[in-house]
């Protein structure tokens, strides 16, 4: 089996990250998106769990561009109400507030309760994972499992425009490099509070642990489709070779270009059309498909948790 999610963040939250104070307006590029991505699916053959942002569910309300979501065979998962990729650092009220209120949001818009929940930039911490359990969600897919992350730091600081106390708070977006050490396969928290809760990792690279989902994958594609197109081969064998049930994420900007998006045209990959983008996404679909029984998200964990024996369990130790 594999799994495929989308995480949907929206203009305005990559503009807050990157320290661009029009992101205030909330600027958007969902009413685009949303279509793209569904009829992208579509034309893949493929279901995903889309992992929704709580202020953007509320601000889209009970429209079709958000009940298309569940109707078209999707399922739906939480990505916070803010989007605040240091959840790591709140208190636990604030940490319940931004889950519990996005899951709010995102049963009015969608008339679905989410499956599970992803942490904004990967951050989690024991309360969000009790916060989480407490929810009743099959999952959490919050790690990274990769070296990478520091190096995915300095990418980003190098382009950002922050103010001293601004970067104090992302001081450790995407991660540590000990973050690499983390399990690639599924396993279960077991919690102080005697609750458990399957982890579905953002799969990499088994080994190497280096990332090949498509954000990295347009990357390459930029300096050779034959080199991206044979790493994600490699990727996928490798997974394959070692009984690894691959998680496959995406992201809007895997199928929107800096020609619908102007704002991010300092983002890795932007330089490539939307058009562009759109075919090399059913292409790496495709690639995933031929070898695996593509799925959403709740659907693996419950496969997952229906098995025998059941994934190991592990203590939270947070980054």
């Amino acid at each position: 089996m594999a799994s495929l999610s989308i995480d949907c963040d929206d203009l305005w939250s990559y503009m807050r990250t990157h320290g661009d104070p029009g992101w205030q307006t909330r600027p958007s590029y969902h009413a685009v998106l949303f279509p793209l991505a569904l009829d992208a699916f579509d034309a893949a053959g493929l279901r995903a769990t889309f992992f929704l942002v709580g202020t953007d569910a509320d601000r889209l309300g009970p429209t079709g561009l958000l009940r298309n979501v569940p109707a078209r065979g999707h399922e739906v998962g939480n990505h916070s109400y803010e989007h605040e990729p240091w959840m790591h650092l709140m208190e636990p009220a604030r940490v319940r507030d931004e889950i519990v209120r996005a899951e709010e949001a995102i049963v009015r818009a969608t008339g679905a309760k989410p499956v599970g929940f992803r942490g904004p930039g990967y951050s989690w911490s024991t309360q969000v994972l009790e916060t989480v359990a407490g929810q009743g969600y099959l999952f959490d897919a919050s790690t990274l499992p990769t070296f990478i992350g520091p190096l995915a730091r300095a990418y980003y600081f190098r382009s950002a425009k922050l103010a001293p106390e601004d970067r104090a708070a992302r001081a450790e977006l995407f991660g540590h490099f000990r973050e690499g050490f983390r399990p690639v396969r599924p396993y279960r928290w077991t919690l102080p509070s005697g609750r458990t809760l399957l982890e579905i990792p953002v799969t990499t690279f088994p080994v190497l642990r280096t990332p090949f989902h498509l954000s990295y994958l347009l990357y390459l594609a930029r300096f050779s489709e034959r080199a991206m197109l044979a790493y994600l081969r490699t990727a996928l064998a490798s997974c394959r070779a070692a009984g690894i049930e691959p998680s496959f994420l995406l992201h809007p900007l895997d199928l929107l270009g800096g020609d619908a998006v102007h704002e991010l045209r300092f983002f890795p990959g932007m330089d490539l059309p939307t058009d562009r983008k759109r075919r090399l996404f059913l292409l790496v679909l495709g690639e995933l498909a031929r070898r695996f029984e593509v799925m959403p998200m709740g659907d693996h964990a419950r496969a997952l948790l229906g098995r025998s024996p059941a994934p190991p369990a592990r203590v939270p130790q947070a980054a």
